[in-house]
C-alpha cells in the first residue's frame, strides 16, 4: 500500500464547477460547521468516559470550530505532513470560510488527534465514535430491520434484486452524524419509496450484473443497519453467481461518525448472528463467503481524506480499475465522486464522473446540497415542493454508469 501522498488532480480544475464552501450563506454546508459538527463534538464527549486531558483537547477544538481559527496537525503521526500539506490554503482561517468536504474530513481527523487515536496508551484504536455505533447492533435496530428485510424477499431474482438493492439504498438514511432524517425510519426498499426515487437505474445494472460480472467492489458508507443491508445484497449476488467476488472498501479509522471499518463488519456479523433465523443464517453464509475468499474486506488510507476520486493514488486507482463495477455507497462518497461541486442539477452523472476508472453505480440517499441528473425543470419543481429536498434524506437516486 502506498504512503499518504498527494496525487496530481486527474481532471483539469476547469472543468468542474466551484466547491461548496462553508461561507456560503443559509447553505447546508454552513450548517453544518455551525450547528451539527460542534454538536457532534459535545455528543462524542458525553458518551465517552474520556480523562481530563483528552476532554480538554476537545474542549480546545469546540472553542476553535466556534470562533477561532483552523491550526496544523501537530502529532506525530503517519498522516501529519500529508495533512499540514493539503489543508496548508486554509489554516489561519475561520472553519466557516473553507471548503465544505475538506472542513468536514478535517475535522474528523482533528478529533482523532484529540482523542489520541493514534498514539502510544489506553486510548490508542478506541473509536470515539463506538458508543454511538453499539446502539445499531442491538437486537431491535439493525439486526431486526435486517431480519424484516430477509422474511420478506420475493421469489423472482429480479425483483428479489431489487428490493436488496434499494434496501441497501434507503439504508443509507441511517447515518449517526445526521439526525434530521431519522424520523424516516428503517425502511427497507418498500414499493411506496419508488416515488421518491430521483433517478432509478436499476434496471439497467441488473441487466449488467447478469452478463456474470466477475469482480464488485463497494465502498461502503455507514455501519449499523445499512452495512448489514449491503452485506445481505452481497450475498445474494454471490449465492446467485451474478458475481465471482466481492471487495468491500471500508474507512481505515473511524470517520463521518458511523462510516464502517473492518471491524464493524465483524461487529455486524456478531449482531445477525444472535439475532438468529433468517438473520443468523445470512450470518453464517456471510463467514463462509469471507472464508473462500469470495468476499474481501479492503481499506485504504484515502478513504479517510479530504482528497476527492478524481485525485485516487496509484495503486488505489488500479485496484478500482481492475473491477468489473464499483457501488459507492452514501452522501459523502457521492459527493467525492463529484468533486463536491456545484454542478447544474441537469449534468449527466456520466458526464461528471467520467474520469472513473470503471463502470460504476451510485446509491445515495440525499443528505447534501448536491446532485446531478436530474430533467429539465425537476429541481425547481422539488424546491417549491420541499425546500428541503435536497439534505432531508427522504429522497434518493440509484444512477449509473456502466
Amino acid at each position: 500500500m502506498s504512503t499518504f501522498s498527494i496525487p496530481p488532480s486527474l481532471v483539469d480544475s476547469s472543468d468542474r464547477p466551484p466547491v461548496l464552501q462553508t461561507s456560503e450563506p443559509g447553505s447546508f454546508a454552513r450548517y453544518t460547521l455551525e450547528v451539527r459538527v460542534p454538536g457532534i463534538l459535545k455528543e462524542t464527549l458525553a458518551l465517552n468516559a474520556f480523562p481530563d486531558d483528552i476532554r480538554a483537547a476537545l474542549e480546545d477544538l469546540h472553542v476553535e470550530l466556534i470562533g477561532g481559527v483552523i491550526r496544523e496537525l501537530r502529532e506525530e503521526a503517519a498522516d501529519r505532513a500529508f495533512w499540514n500539506a493539503v489543508s496548508s490554503p486554509y489554516f489561519g482561517r475561520s472553519w466557516l470560510d473553507v471548503p465544505w468536504y475538506w472542513a468536514e474530513a478535517y475535522f474528523y481527523r482533528r478529533l482523532l488527534e484529540a482523542t489520541q487515536y493514534f498514539q502510544p496508551g489506553p486510548w490508542k484504536g478506541v473509536d470515539p465514535f463506538g458508543p454511538k455505533k453499539e446502539t445499531e447492533f442491538t437486537p431491535e435496530a439493525a439486526p431486526q430491520a435486517a431480519s424484516g428485510l430477509l422474511r420478506r424477499l420475493p421469489d423472482e431474482p429480479a425483483a428479489r434484486f431489487e428490493v436488496l438493492l434499494h434496501a441497501s439504498l434507503w439504508g443509507n438514511r441511517i447515518d449517526l452524524s445526521y439526525e434530521v432524517a431519522s424520523h424516516l425510519g428503517r425502511s427497507t426498499g418498500t414499493r411506496d419509496e419508488r416515488a421518491n426515487l430521483l433517478a432509478n437505474d436499476t434496471a439497467s445494472l441488473w441487466d449488467f450484473l447478469r452478463t456474470k460480472r466477475r469482480r464488485l467492489a463497494i465502498l461502503a458508507d455507514n455501519a449499523g443497519t445499512e452495512l448489514l443491508m449491503d452485506l445481505a445484497l452481497v450475498d445474494y449476488l454471490l449465492g446467485q453467481e451474478l458475481v465471482a467476488e466481492v471487495h468491500l472498501h471500508l474507512k481505515p479509522q473511524p470517520f463521518f461518525v458511523s462510516d464502517a471499518m473492518p471491524q464493524d463488519v465483524i461487529a455486524g456479523l456478531r449482531a445477525l448472528e444472535k439475532a438468529g433465523d433468517a438473520a443468523g443464517a445470512l450470518g453464517q453464509r456471510l463467514r463462509a463467503h469471507l472464508a473462500a475468499g469470495r468476499l474481501h474486506v479492503f481499506t485504504h488510507w484515502q478513504y479517510a481524506t479530504s482528497l476527492f476520486y478524481f485525485q485516487l493514488p496509484d495503486d488505489l486507482r488500479d485496484v478500482l480499475a481492475g473491477m468489473d463495477l464499483v457501488l459507492v455507497k452514501g452522501d459523502a462518497n457521492y459527493r467525492r465522486l463529484l468533486g463536491d461541486a456545484h454542478w447544474p442539477p441537469t449534468t449527466p452523472f456520466a458526464r461528471a464522473t467520467r474520469y472513473f476508472p470503471a463502470p460504476l453505480v451510485a446509491l445515495r440517499t440525499l443528505k447534501a446540497e448536491i446532485i446531478v441528473g436530474l430533467r429539465p425543470g425537476e429541481a425547481e419543481r422539488l424546491q417549491t415542493e420541499d425546500p428541503a429536498w435536497l439534505v432531508n434524506g427522504q429522497r434518493g437516486i440509484v444512477q449509473a454508469r456502466l
